[in-house]
């Protein structure tokens, strides 16, 4: 049988949310079925070495401003590779990669489809009207939350019937190890007996980072054995808003408390050994830590942004609180430590909702299919089965 030829498109291979899910399909995906190549427009570490080792081959193209010849000249070479490869299905993600990859493919591969996974609160008017543009090449607009495809139709113009709504998948056999608290504890230097309470983010402004921090200052004179951690890094590299963060730290009177880890690969050990995780996010698609918080059973504190409702039921799977509240998030996260029980149970509630509905396997599916419609509606005679 022939293999399907896809080719995904993507700005970088930073550690990220978008990041993770199309990874997650490049190692997933069934390899009898399909020949995956990347495209990338930066070859930003940390996931070009595992393409490497997977076999998938890296193609970069360097393009730095779309206001410049040199970015025709990079989408007419994108152009030639899918004819030359003869690419069945072009996946392009986010802004850049959309707007890089989709009109060029249009021409030249059967298959095209955009992904957008947040509202693009950091695109600039004309940016969303750049990409709008440009996704009316593309057979299918995939996104990962209803709250996406709301705000597309409702409030930028898209075409309803173009919207597909798959969301993301979390591997569940990453949450199936022991506990690793003291472990955990202990290279981060705080006490064995500590409580930990964990925000796993990529440190970024609309991740609600200062007003977790206000949180911790309010929770101290209560908490006198609970620590705060916050797993991440700035993406990309960005010395000066960290230090921004420790000194606001500082300023609150919670630097003594508070450890910023950097970024960390045993993410499912930090969440596991969590007293509370919390999600202070301002702005959010379908946030994969609060995907994975809820996979390690951790009881889970989260704004209710974006899809994240869609996940977390209030209550039932964790705790729901109003953005940019750091009074709420301070409560939230009192209630949670001051009830064991409650916390136990949401955290168990959730790690059943994630197995049962947000697997990595429900999503791989759904993808695949997606890719066999498109592509029987445009090679009908074509057998995709395995």
């Amino acid at each position: 049988m022939t293999r399907t030829r896809l080719l995904k498109v993507v700005p970088t291979l930073m550690c990220g949310g978008t990041e993770n899910q199309f990874m997650a399909l490049g190692r997933l995906l069934d390899r009898s079925r399909f020949d995956v190549a990347f495209a990338c427009l930066r070859r930003w570490r940390p996931f070009v070495n595992e393409l490497s080792q997977l076999g998938i081959p890296l193609q970069e193209y360097q393009v730095s401003t779309f206001r410049s010849v040199h970015a025709l000249t990079q989408q007419a070479r994108l152009a030639r590779q899918i004819a030359r490869s003869r690419i069945d299905i072009v996946h392009a993600y986010n802004f850049y990669g959309n707007v890089f990859a989709v009109p060029p493919a249009r021409f030249m591969a059967p298959v095209v489809i955009a992904s957008i996974r947040d509202r693009s609160p950091y695109l600039t008017p004309m940016q969303k009207r750049v990409q709008r543009y440009a996704c009316q090449f593309a057979d299918r607009i995939l996104v990962n939350a209803d709250a996406v495809r709301d705000w597309l139709i409702n409030e930028e113009g898209y075409d309803p019937s173009n919207i597909v709504v798959i969301r993301n998948g979390v591997d569940m056999t990453r949450f199936a190890g022991q506990p690793a608290g003291e472990r955990i504890r202990h290279e981060l230097g705080i006490p064995a007996t500590a409580r930990l309470v964990v925000v796993v983010s990529r440190l970024a402004r609309l991740k609600g980072i200062e007003v977790f921090l206000e949180a911790a200052a309010a929770l101290k004179p209560r908490y006198a054995d609970v620590r705060f951690a916050i797993v991440g890094e700035t993406s990309p590299p960005d010395p000066a808003y960290l230090r921004c963060l420790e000194q606001l730290s500082q300023q609150l009177g919670v630097a003594d408390r508070v450890t910023f880890t950097g970024r960390r690969s045993d993410i499912p050990a930090i969440l596991g050994a969590a007293d509370v995780a919390v999600m202070p996010s301002l702005n959010e698609a379908l946030s994969n830590v609060v995907l994975e918080s809820m996979a390690a059973a951790a009881p889970v504190v989260a704004t209710r942004v974006g899809g994240t409702p869609e996940a977390l039921t209030d209550g039932a799977t964790g705790l729901l609180v109003s953005p940019g509240d750091a009074g709420a998030i301070a409560r939230a996260v009192s209630r949670l430590l001051d009830d064991r029980d409650l916390a136990a149970r949401l955290g168990r509630a959730a790690r059943v909702r994630i197995a049962e509905q947000f697997s990595v396997a429900r999503m791989v599916s759904a993808t695949e299919d997606l890719y066999a419609e498109l592509l029987a509606r445009k090679q009908p005679r074509r057998s995709m089965a395995a």
